[in-house]
């Protein structure tokens, strides 16, 4: 430990990232302190990506239920209690913040409940008012829901707040057409609420491969979800019988229970001092930063979501790691971001990795485009004649595979054994030269001709 500072290093946020570091940073031999204003274990693990998953899980039942019949199944009378659901996701969170903490625990890493900013190059200033120095200073505070400014933007939730509503409300607004506005619009439409989704442009799911974007709305709206585009929420008021009379531009109003806002991510860096360290923000608000994670300070470093690079936890994890390499293993290591897998675990899910048709088309001569357009097996249960769609992008001069993409059942869970062959850099004629596993969906990747 340096004997002029208290820590080796102290991180704010106990995020996904910040943890990682924590750990790691500890198992070189560094003395080392976090700060966690809200829950250990960050966005994800709290009201992210791990809560809403389970929601997912629990909504997705519906389907099944329909389908039983078909199945031979003869059921009784079903309801739902959406206080069981939220109430035992809620305790898995609890289960998880417990064994984030424990992890902080067994590897000696000091925690402190409370909010931090820094108060120069080596020191933080913790919200008791008490002063910290520390060697090193890892920011790590991720990114926050983005809420438009509008009359009655106070009367919307975001993705914070989804996860602990009082009672599943009937009429769903959700302003947005990412990955968790979609996502949660699938969720509420298998839970039975009437759900629209209004958007500032006509396209949903920006950056992942057109055709499965296609693929999805034609689905989710033969589901039952209502869509207005070019049709930004103008204003929101609460009427006399409680319920949100929403406007939006160009459009009759809508009577919602709840409206959510799920237009984005902005870094957490608002009120965090480093103007105090000589670290200048940028233009979103994030932390830059080159690619060992160092800022224009050389003793802060930064993390995760709150460098706007890409905003998926398992990138802050492995920043993080890297990280603690890099300043206490003496093992200097980057992050390579090609090739990252990413998926929207609507309903149905789609997933992707490398480089979609049109991006293909800009930077490559010749390629080729390989379809697979089926119905899965386990659809031949249900009513609705729901197809997948899988396509395969392949550079015409080298034969290498640059994108895999994906809609249909459990895509996330194949997608991830396909994104090592396209990291690898496989060819076509290597899918080809495959044996298919059958039957299965994950067979239709080695069948394209």
């Amino acid at each position: 430990m340096s004997e002029t500072h208290d820590y080796d290093l102290f991180v704010i946020g106990a995020g996904s990232g910040g943890v990682r570091a924590s750990r790691i940073a500890a198992s070189h031999g560094a003395k080392v302190a976090v700060a966690e204003e809200f829950r250990i274990g960050g966005t994800c693990v709290i009201r992210g990506c791990v809560p809403k998953k389970l929601l997912v899980y629990g909504s997705s039942f519906a389907h099944e239920l329909h389908d039983a019949a078909k199945m031979g199944w003869t059921l009784g009378e079903t309801s739902f209690d959406w206080a069981t659901l939220r109430d035992f996701v809620a305790s898995d969170v609890d289960r998880l913040e417990r064994a984030y903490t424990h992890t902080l625990d067994s590897n000696h890493v000091a925690h402190f409940a409370e909010r931090a900013t820094i108060a120069g190059p080596h020191s933080v200033k913790l919200a008791s008012g008490r002063e910290i120095s520390a060697k090193f200073i890892l920011v790590a505070v991720g990114a926050w829901p983005v809420m438009p400014d509008f009359p009655g933007n106070d009367l919307c939730i975001t993705s914070n707040e989804v996860f602990s509503l009082p009672e599943l409300p009937k009429r769903v607004v959700i302003q947005g057409a990412g990955y968790i506005a979609l996502e949660f619009a699938g969720i509420f439409n298998a839970l039975g609420c009437a759900v629209t989704v209004v958007n500032r442009s006509d396209q949903i799911l920006r950056g992942y491969e057109e055709a499965l974007r296609d693929r999805l709305l034609q689905i989710t709206m033969a589901r039952g979800i209502d869509y207005r585009f070019n049709s930004p929420i103008e204003r929101v008021e609460r009427q006399a019988d409680g319920t949100l009379l929403v406007g939006m531009r160009g459009r009759d109003p809508l009577v919602a229970d709840v409206v959510m806002v799920a237009t984005g991510r902005t870094p957490k860096t608002a009120g965090l001092g480093l103007e105090n360290a000589g670290v200048a923000l940028g233009q979103h608000g994030e932390v830059p930063v080159d690619g060992y994670n160092a800022t224009s300070c050389p003793s802060i470093y930064a993390v995760g979501d709150v460098t706007d690079r890409v905003q998926l936890t398992p990138v802050a994890i492995r920043e993080g790691h890297a990280f603690a390499d890099t300043v206490f293993g003496g093992n200097p290591r980057t992050i390579d971001y090609d090739h990252i897998p990413s998926a929207a675990f609507t309903q149905p899910p789609l997933a992707g990795v490398g480089l979609t048709e049109r991006q293909a088309r800009e930077q490559f001569r010749e390629i080729k485009v390989f379809t697979s357009d089926f119905r899965p097996m386990k659809n031949m249960f249900s009513e609705q004649a729901e197809r997948g769609l899988y396509k395969l992008v392949v550079d015409g001069q080298s034969d290498r595979v640059l994108g895999v993409h994906m809609i249909g059942p459990e895509a996330p869970e194949i997608l991830q054994a396909a994104a090592i062959a396209v990291k690898a850099g496989l060819t076509k004629a290597d899918f080809d030269a495959t044996m298919a596993l059958h039957p299965s969906m994950a067979e239709e990747l080695v069948l394209m001709r």
